[in-house]
């Protein structure tokens, strides 16, 4: 691509770049003459464009809303061979040299002007698929994203060696899946396996029964039924610890060779191998974290997301996209089968049932009353008329003595919401939070012998006293899983007590006599399940200042009680009265998220409606805004500040209602592009349907 002496502009680091737009098919563009050069040059030496289908055209790694477009250039005689479409290639972009994929060929361009030829062929590995290059448009235009910033979340890294191994061959032999195995406990399980079977595209979102076990075996029962159809299968998780459950029970289900596992803790290489043999179709079934809702896995038939609520599937780059959105998108656009499970239901999968994409897969009330544990709260009447201080006590008498008889039986599950020591501290005396004096972040401590330090900027605080009173004693707010730890061990003498959290987290322990003390979302499995569960400090998750304060609660509460083996017990320190803590006595997580999803569509808050957040100075934020055309119907709320007041930084919300989310996200998008074409000097962080909202 180059200047045709038209207008041009200059953009900072890339030099003058022609205002022509990339053709995207033969419209009104010319064809070039067999063996002629865009200029007519016939030098000695000179580049020659390719006999058949000259033009090739490019997504360009510029990540500039202006500039999101594929541009055209010219595919030279010399590497005809290797520009296949899907391939890498550089190319000289306003007098840079660039990466980029080629999106296709064609046999003339839009394009006017003289157009400049590929440098290079980085690698004739066809890694962007067709259809992986559709999704990620579409789902950067879905996020007021680029093309840019998507692709590099769907193809990794190259690794030239790994590309140069001989591919293994493909499993020989037809693959028979035996009877619905764990689907036999839900009245729907056998017909969506039916459907599945049949080349049709059932969607369900699956409320799971309890139990670690049965879930994995389910999902591989349902990836089989997919496989012997003769159609790929892709399975998407939280965390690495879930796929190397599946990866497990795939491995026993399938037989060897017929899946990869794809996570980052396999290494660079070793993941680009296994991301190979998906998109050469060596297997047809994968199993990963969010990163591989991207993978290209042929003859897509079956999508897999298991537990979604989970906030570790929120991608934390632009342009934010959840493996919900995306899978979804995918089963859409190839006519693919959608299971999204988990134990738990979330609001938006159930907005999903509400509005017919899917159809809800639960067990009944009689199966879930033998698989359930028993869940007991701390505050229900006849306990605080034997224990008056059960609601403020932290381990009241059920919970202690729940645990003492279960320790005899097998290992007890404490699940502690905040890691560390004691994370929050306050004055002895008046209870005024206990600060910093250089940066007035929270104070807290690490062990019982050390000395109060700083949170946010990590000074000592020895010499610490209140501001208020002058009182020089602390006294802990909230207690970490470290210190909960130490207490048990206190309690229970001779016990083993074991800790899972950020600072080492345990996949599985033995059966047998022991404490697990874990943060949510760290808790390892038991052989056999555990005995029991206290659910500790239910308040610190209730109280947060987040709209989906409730939902998540409950969702951290049921993944920990799932643990628990049938019949076993679960203590959780709430009030028996709020409908989270009832929601799970009952083991309903679908009459509460119906409730939720009502609650949330009277005050219009998403999934009900459809939010962007936009996040910088206050005056990007005021420019963005005015350039934005924002749909019909469009409401801003706010700006406010957020973040430390020295920042200087916003936040406005702009809700529309769910049918006018594209257009939303398109007026975004579109006004991103103007300040990106006018140079603006601060970026403003654009985030559609954001996990937190305040």
């Amino acid at each position: 691509m180059t200047n045709d002496g038209g207008g041009a502009e200059l953009i900072p680091g890339l030099g003058e770049i022609p205002r022509v737009p990339a053709g995207r098919g033969a419209r009104t563009g010319r064809s070039l003459p067999p063996g002629g050069s865009a200029a007519g040059a016939k030098k000695k030496g000179a580049k020659r464009p390719a006999g058949e289908l000259p033009v090739a055209r490019v997504a360009v790694d510029i990540p500039l809303p202006h500039l999101d477009r594929p541009f055209d250039y010219l595919v030279p005689d010399t590497l005809d061979a290797s520009a296949v479409p899907g391939c890498r290639v550089r190319v000289r972009f306003a007098g840079q040299l660039v990466d980029g994929f080629l999106l296709e060929r064609a046999a003339e361009s839009a394009h006017t002007g003289r157009l400049a030829y590929l440098e290079r062929v980085t690698s004739p590995e066809p890694v962007l698929a067709p259809e992986i290059a559709a999704l990620v448009r579409e789902v950067a235009d879905r996020y007021a994203g680029t093309f840019a910033d998507v692709v590099r979340l769907a193809v990794p890294p190259r690794h030239a060696r790994v590309e140069a191994e001989e591919p293994p061959a493909p499993p020989q032999g037809p693959l028979a899946p035996g009877g619905p195995g764990p689907w036999a406990d839900y009245p729907a399980g056998p017909s969506f396996l039916a459907a599945l079977g049949a080349g049709r595209a059932p969607r369900a979102v699956w409320t799971a029964l309890p139990g670690m076990e049965d879930r994995t075996a389910a999902v591989a029962r349902a990836v089989a039924v997919a496989l012997a159809a003769g159609r790929g299968a892709l399975v998407v998780v939280a965390d690495g610890r879930d796929v190397a459950r599946l990866d497990a029970a795939l491995a026993a289900e399938l037989g060897p060779g017929r899946h990869v596992a794809l996570t980052a803790e396999a290494g660079p290489s070793e993941r680009y191998r296994s991301w190979l043999a998906v998109r050469r179709g060596t297997v047809r079934a994968a199993v990963g974290t969010r990163a591989a809702m991207f993978a290209p896995v042929a003859g897509l038939g079956l999508v897999v997301l298991w537990d979604d609520g989970d906030d570790v599937h929120a991608e934390p780059h632009a342009p934010y996209p959840h493996p919900r959105e995306v899978l979804a998108l995918r089963a859409h656009r190839t006519g693919a089968a959608a299971l999204f499970g988990g134990f738990t239901r979330t609001t938006d999968a159930t907005q999903l049932v509400e509005t017919g994409w899917a159809h809800a897969l639960a067990a009944g009330r009689l199966t879930v009353r033998d698989r359930m544990p028993r869940v007991r709260p701390t505050g229900d009447d006849a306990q605080l008329a034997r224990d008056a201080a059960a609601q403020a006590a932290r381990l009241p008498g059920l919970a202690f003595e729940t645990a003492r008889r279960a320790l005899a039986e097998g290992p007890v599950l404490v699940q502690v919401p905040r890691r560390g020591y004691l994370p929050g501290l306050a004055c002895g005396r008046c209870r005024t939070p206990a600060r910093c004096g250089a940066c007035q972040g929270p104070l807290a401590l690490r062990s019982a012998h050390a000395a109060p330090y700083c949170r946010w900027c990590g000074r000592i605080a020895g010499d610490w006293h209140c501001p208020e009173c002058g009182h020089f004693h602390l006294r802990a707010v909230v207690v970490g899983a470290r210190r909960t730890a130490e207490e048990l061990g206190r309690a229970f003498p001779g016990v083993a007590v074991r800790t899972s959290g950020r600072d080492g987290v345990l996949d599985r322990i033995a059966a047998g006599r022991a404490l697990v003390v874990s943060t949510p979302g760290a808790e390892p499995v038991a052989d056999g399940g555990y005995t029991a569960a206290l659910l500790l400090d239910g308040w610190v998750l209730l109280g947060r200042a987040d709209l989906r304060a409730g939902e998540e609660t409950l969702r951290r509460w049921m993944n920990a009680a799932a643990l628990v083996r049938p019949g076993g017990a679960v203590v959780v320190g709430a009030d028996a009265a709020l409908p989270a803590v009832q929601a799970l006595v009952r083991w309903d997580p679908v009459t509460y998220a119906e409730r939720e999803l009502a609650e949330r569509r009277e005050v219009g808050f998403p999934p009900a409606a459809r939010m962007a957040s936009l996040t910088a100075s206050p005056a990007a934020i005021r420019e963005l805004l005015e350039d934005a055309r924002l749909p019909a119907g469009a409401e801003v709320l706010g700006p406010v500040p957020v973040g430390a007041p020295e920042e200087a930084r916003e936040r406005a919300l702009v809700r529309v209602p769910r049918p006018a989310a594209g257009d939303l996200a398109q007026a975004l998008r579109a006004a991103q592009g103007v300040r990106s074409a006018r140079k603006a000097a601060e970026a403003v962080r654009v985030q559609i349907d954001p996990l937190e909202l305040i």
